[in-house]
């Protein structure tokens, strides 16, 4: 099955590591046009230039932006959408620092929100006008399987991404009749920094080598390995193609059997 995004411009946040970096190198070499969003601008130069381009009209861009400045974040969003339309959305931002509930405070579940909802939500009502009026377009979520199956120790990151899989299904319904469709994908254990810097708070709570944490993860997936981020690439590159333009409102899982709900 080819993918091909040929003539669509992509924005893909959190894109100059991990997973937001392997979605925007697939959607760079399924043809459309890329802009990177992350905080380092070194990191974003060097990515740009090593995405692919297969014509002339595919130009790749950046913007440099964080996150958990959320007033900063709302002026370079606005002023990159006054120039610019987007095709396809992919909501990735980056996850907030673990703990369990009773170590987080009220102005830690904020400052969660800020960069996980509030953002998510600015940045998809700005790329809409331009969605629902050529009657096209694909919004993709970043979750976590923690919105199904909660972990103690991202109890922000359960929290907050809940809120945004619940109002992305209510969105859904209301962009449908526009051609628009709107996804999650629950990520499980990937090897990524992330996962290396959640590795490292849990081991030494737990008083063992991060590498003992690494293992029973892998041996708590059905499929006794971590997922490699550009896998993720290819699921994010079919759901923002035309073979799943009957497909939104859903979840979907990449978690290598993780998830023991149905």
């Amino acid at each position: 099955m080819n993918i091909n995004l040929e003539g669509k411009s992509a924005l893909v946040g959190g894109s100059s590591r991990g997973i937001g970096l392997a979605i925007a190198r697939q959607l760079a070499e399924s043809g459309a046009s890329v802009t990177l969003m992350a905080r380092s601008e070194e990191k974003l130069r060097s990515i740009v230039a090593s995405l692919k381009v297969a014509s002339p009209a595919q130009k790749h861009q950046y913007l440099v932006v964080d996150f958990n400045d959320f007033n900063r974040y709302s002026e370079i969003i606005r002023e990159y959408f006054s120039h610019n339309k987007v095709d396809i959305l992919v909501n990735n931002t980056q996850g907030p620092k673990a703990g369990t509930p009773m170590e987080k405070k009220v102005e830690d579940y904020q400052e969660a929100f800020d960069v996980l909802f509030k953002s998510v939500v600015l940045t998809t009502h700005l790329a809409l006008e331009h969605m629902r009026s050529q009657r096209w377009g694909r919004i993709i979520n970043v979750a976590s399987v923690s919105v199904k199956e909660p972990l103690s120790y991202l109890v922000l990151s359960n929290s907050i991404r809940a809120a945004v899989v619940a109002w992305a299904k209510s969105l859904a319904t209301e962009v449908g009749p526009d051609q628009v469709t709107v996804n999650n994908i629950l990520t499980g254990y990937f090897d990524t920094e992330r996962l290396e810097e959640l590795n490292r708070k849990k081991a030494e709570q737990q008083n063992i080598k991060p590498e003992e944490v690494r293992d029973h993860m892998t041996d708590s997936v059905p499929l006794r390995r971590l997922g490699k981020p550009e896998e993720y690439g290819y699921l994010a590159a079919f759901l923002a193609s035309d073979r799943a333009a009957y497909i939104t409102g859903s979840n979907f899982p990449i978690d290598g059997g993780l998830l023991r709900s149905l």
